[in-house]
């Protein structure tokens, strides 16, 4: 077997990625300097081709607890001792005791456990039309909440949709941060509004603070389910369990995947209150899946909350991403022609560069030097910095400096 650092084992996998996955997806990964053969990971690194990278992407937010967190990873190999798949004839604990945690943990009332965010998206379309018997959900411009047809439906990006019928026809788009918008949007017709509290894919999109309060009570004022879309700022992310907790509000529905299984198992969820609920309690048949709440996936879960209620994870995610911003922005100052801004809240944070052929060239720069980074699929101009929760103060300082490394040999190569 060749070695994973051998330039024979990468062109061959490359050549594997080009004929049978995807050749322009393989070209770009050549482009990029991403043509490395992953070999493991623990914490925030990755070892690729022979080589030790920085990850502060984090499977573009899964991560939060870093790559193979050992309690994740016992409670993943129990359940691998005992049962990783349900029969779903009998009882499942480990999807129980998920269920009432993740209903403690939002204020809401019922789950319905998938396996990824667009699941969960599929679901919370489904439920909120199928209680209401109305049709039209209200999303935002510039959204992400999937690519499977229903989740695609809401997103707010056209690209995604090429080539397929139109399938928004009960979908009504709307400037994000807009309040008035959405009350304006608002009729008989509308069952609900879909909402990031941070735009993710969108470039890292923070909306005004009394955005999502005003948006739900206007919702609530108006008999329309207000769905929460926590697929990215969830588990700890923003700096709070879930990023609407910042506000004190309480949404009808919360998505959510990426964290929840710890960056061990994908899972997803649907977490609801018992209004929009009724079509399942009267059919508990009416929306299943065959893996989603497996024994596997639900014990990475379980344990991915349990350490982000005993560590000080959340709080610190807080403290580190003004550090982290901080940082950036002192970057931002030092160049201008470069960094046109930087935001985000937590360790959810987006550098937004000055010029689309810029984003490149700074990946290439960064991965030369062992750091991992990619952009927001909405917006290639926005550089999206998500590391696990668990990266230190010193790795925050290191990543700076190579940050600073090489936006200097940016500046050179473009004569900026």
């Amino acid at each position: 077997m060749l070695d994973t650092s051998s330039p024979e084992k990468v062109e061959r996998v490359l050549k594997a990625y080009s004929d049978h996955v995807n050749p322009t997806l393989a070209k770009l990964l050549k482009l990029s300097g991403y043509a490395l053969v992953e070999e493991r990971a623990e914490g925030i690194y990755i070892w690729a081709s022979g080589r030790k990278y920085m990850d502060l992407l984090g499977s573009y937010g899964a991560i939060v607890l870093g790559h193979r967190h050992p309690e994740v990873v016992k409670a993943v190999k129990n359940a691998l001792d005992t049962m990783p798949l349900s029969s779903k004839v009998f009882l499942s604990e480990p999807l129980a005791q998920l269920s009432e945690a993740l209903a403690e943990l939002t204020g809401l009332d019922y789950v319905f456990l998938c396996n990824s965010g667009a699941e969960a998206v599929e679901a919370a379309i489904k439920m909120v039309r199928a209680s209401t018997g109305r049709k039209v959900i209200i999303s935002t411009l510039n959204s992400f909440h999937g690519k499977t047809m229903g989740a695609l439906s809401v997103t707010g990006r056209d690209i995604y949709k090429k080539g397929l019928p139109p399938m928004d026809q009960y979908v009504r788009f709307v400037p994000y941060g807009d309040v008035d918008a959405i009350a304006n949007a608002i009729d008989d017709d509308v069952a609900g509004v879909i909402l990031e509290p941070i735009q993710g894919e969108g470039g890292i999109i923070v909306p005004p603070d009394d955005y999502l309060p005003k948006v739900r009570e206007i919702t609530a004022e108006r008999g329309v389910a207000l769905i929460l879309d926590e697929i990215q700022t969830g588990m700890g992310r923003t700096g709070y369990f879930f990023a609407f907790q910042r506000y004190g509000i309480k949404p009808d529905m919360v998505t959510l995947a990426k964290g929840l299984g710890g960056g061990v198992v994908p899972i997803g969820a649907l977490v609801s209150s018992k209004e929009y609920w009724k079509p399942l309690i009267e059919h508990p048949t009416y929306h299943t899946s065959t893996f989603g709440g497996n024994p596997l996936a639900t014990s990475a879960a379980l344990a991915t909350i349990k350490v982000l209620r005993d560590s000080s994870l959340i709080k610190e995610a807080e403290r580190k991403g003004e550090k982290l911003l901080s940082s950036l922005n002192s970057l931002k100052n030092a160049y201008p022609e470069i960094i046109a801004d930087v935001r985000g809240r937590g360790l959810m944070i987006g550098l937004e560069v000055t010029d689309e052929s810029l984003a490149g060239g700074i990946f290439y720069e960064l991965v030369k030097r062992g750091i991992l980074t990619a952009y927001t699929l909405n917006q290639p101009k926005v550089i999206r910095i998500e590391p696990p929760l668990i990266i230190t103060d010193e790795q925050i300082e290191e990543a700076m400096s190579k940050f600073d490394e090489a936006l200097s040999e940016v500046k050179r190569m473009f004569a900026l």
